[in-house]
Formats: structure tokens, C-alpha cells, sequence
């Protein structure tokens, strides 16, 4: 069956880095477009990002642009999402997903079991 499974999470302090990662498998991953969402408390799970199948187009959040880099290594069948400049704001659970390249999270057929990631200030 297909699993994916983030790591990487952690506590950071605001303008710090941290990079996610996200194993695949059971699916084909290097055919596979992907994508990054996050779910802070109280609030609904929002777009962070996402990636085709080469890694020639990437979509991002307005929130996230110019500070978050997704890139994906189809050899290790593994999905990453550098964080940099990183605001209290970021402090959620980050899900990778498969199976588009969409903002909506309707979209994606698999899901990964999230890994938290929390800023302070």
C-alpha cells in the first residue's frame, strides 16, 4: 500500500531553517506529483506547496513564497520542503500528500501522518 512518512519536524526559533522530508512508497513516485499542506490548531488544513513529476513546475502559497523551497530526489523516492525565515505564523502540523499538483486538498489521493513543526518567537 502506499505510504508516506515526513520527518524533520521540530522546534525552532523564528528566522531559524528546518527541512522536511517525506518517504514514499508503494506508488510511483517518480510519476507522482506532490505536495506540502499544514494544519495549525483550530484552523483548517491549508496549501503550502507543491511539485510535478520532474520538478520542473512548482506551486507555492502566497504566505510561504520566497521562504519555503519544495524539491523532490525521484532516485530516493523522496519529497522535501526547506523552510527558511521560519514565523511563529509556520507553527502547524505539515502533511505531505500525493497524487496532484493542485491547491485543493481534495485532490490528493494519499496522505502522510504529519509532522509538527513549531516556531517561537
Amino acid at each position: 500500500q502506499v505510504q508516506l512518512v515526513e520527518s524533520g519536524g521540530g522546534l525552532v526559533q523564528a528566522g531559524g531553517s528546518l527541512r522536511l522530508s517525506c518517504a514514499a512508497s508503494g506508488l510511483t513516485f517518480s510519476a507522482s506529483s506532490m505536495g506540502w499542506f499544514r494544519q495549525a490548531p483550530g484552523k483548517e488544513r491549508e496549501f503550502v506547496g507543491s511539485i510535478n513529476w520532474s520538478g520542473g513546475r512548482l506551486n507555492y502559497a502566497d504566505s510561504v513564497q520566497g521562504r519555503f523551497t519544495i524539491s523532490r530526489d525521484n532516485a530516493k523516492n523522496t519529497l522535501y520542503l526547506q523552510m527558511n525565515s521560519l514565523k511563529p505564523e509556520d507553527t502547524a502540523v505539515y502533511y505531505c500528500a500525493a497524487g496532484s499538483i493542485d491547491s485543493d486538498s481534495k485532490y490528493y489521493a494519499y496522505w502522510g501522518q504529519g509532522t509538527q513543526v513549531t516556531v517561537s518567537s
